[in-house]
């Protein structure tokens, strides 16, 4: 089949000019495993990550990419909850090899049948932000899903114009009665936030207290971090309210100071999509039932995909092309080929 891969010998440092279009074997099922044929992808932070690890074997080129939608064209001898034929989307795992290419295996746990409402490039842009967003908001921060009502409470999420940000507030807005404020430091990016439901947007690139006050907002109880965390913690301590929640997307590139955190009891948590299907976690069907809840509020008309540019096909110019948008940092919404 044809893929896109990162032959074993480049440089991370090369990354993405060391990607290259290659014919390589067809994947082998498990059992419980479902062949995709892969019509549509996107492009992720964690395929610059992904691009560094050791390949699995050595002298086998790794294939990047997490986030696809495409046809069942093949069943593993145990699946029990799809068909050939149906449309689905996924994220997969990190631990097996990716979506950029015409072909995959990828566990049926952590697939769910794909919005009927959305083209497959349309649906390629949501599995991996929607599952982030919605582990984070709902598992991670507990926060209660329930709508009506005074928006007393706050959800601040730091860099809420990309593809997390983007489902996150969609999320917020549609399914709880937080007040959701979103940073945000150029006209287009603030423009998206408020298009995804953000109540208010603040930038970043300044201090953050006076501009929470200005809103009415001195404290804060929810904080969704898309950013790096040891940039915006110490500041933002004055601004949370006793007993808020704060989740990172983002490792820390030096050491966070929890003890800060006691005196008002703030809780600090981790999100990771991939958790469950690197170690395999007795919940890891969860991520599919999650897909399903968010294919049913996008065909609801409650959620919208959050694609905003198509690149062209699934080849090495095209994905090329992707991540250098993406290594700006300053992209909104989702990229996608297909």
């Amino acid at each position: 089949m044809k893929a896109v891969v990162v032959s074993p010998e480049a440089s991370c440092l090369n990354f993405p000019t060391s990607l290259k279009d290659a014919d390589v074997p067809m994947p082998v099922l498990a059992p419980r495993d479902l062949l995709i044929r892969v019509e549509a992808v996107s492009v992720n932070p964690i395929d610059l990550k992904m691009a560094r690890a050791k390949p699995a074997a050595e002298g086998i080129p790794r294939i990047l990419g997490w986030d696809a939608a495409g046809t069942v064209s093949a069943l593993g001898n145990e699946v029990l909850g799809f068909r050939v034929g149906d449309s689905v989307y996924y994220a997969g795992s990190v631990m097996r090899q990716g979506c950029f290419s015409e072909f995959q295996s990828v566990d049926e746990r952590l697939v769910a049948l794909a919005p009927k409402s959305l083209s497959s490039i349309e649906a390629a842009a949501m599995p991996l932000s929607a599952l982030a967003a919605w582990e984070a908001l709902f598992e991670r921060m507990q926060i209660p899903q329930q709508s009506g009502g005074d928006r007393i409470d706050t959800l601040l999420v730091l860099g809420g114009a990309g593809g997390v940000g983007s489902m996150a507030i969609q999320l917020a807005a549609q399914l709880t009665n937080l007040y959701i404020i979103a940073t945000a430091s150029r006209a287009e990016s603030k423009s998206q936030c408020l298009a995804m439901g953000a109540h208010s947007t603040i930038d970043h690139t300044a201090p953050l207290a006076p501009q929470l006050k200005s809103l009415g907002r001195i404290k804060v109880n929810n904080v969704l971090c898309l950013s790096e965390p040891s940039a915006f913690l110490p500041e933002l301590v004055q601004s949370l309210a006793p007993f808020a929640h704060v989740c990172s997307l983002v490792e820390a590139t030096s050491s966070l100071d929890m003890n800060i955190l006691r005196p008002k009891s703030i809780s600090f948590t981790w999100e990771g999509v991939f958790t469950r299907s690197i170690f395999s976690t007795p919940d890891m069907a969860e991520q599919g039932v999650i897909l399903h809840k968010i294919a049913e509020l996008v065909d609801t008309g409650l959620l919208k995909s959050t694609l905003t540019q198509h690149l062209g096909p699934i080849d090495a110019k095209s994905l090329m092309k992707a991540h250098v948008y993406l290594k700006t940092q300053r992209t909104l919404g989702k990229i996608c080929m297909g």
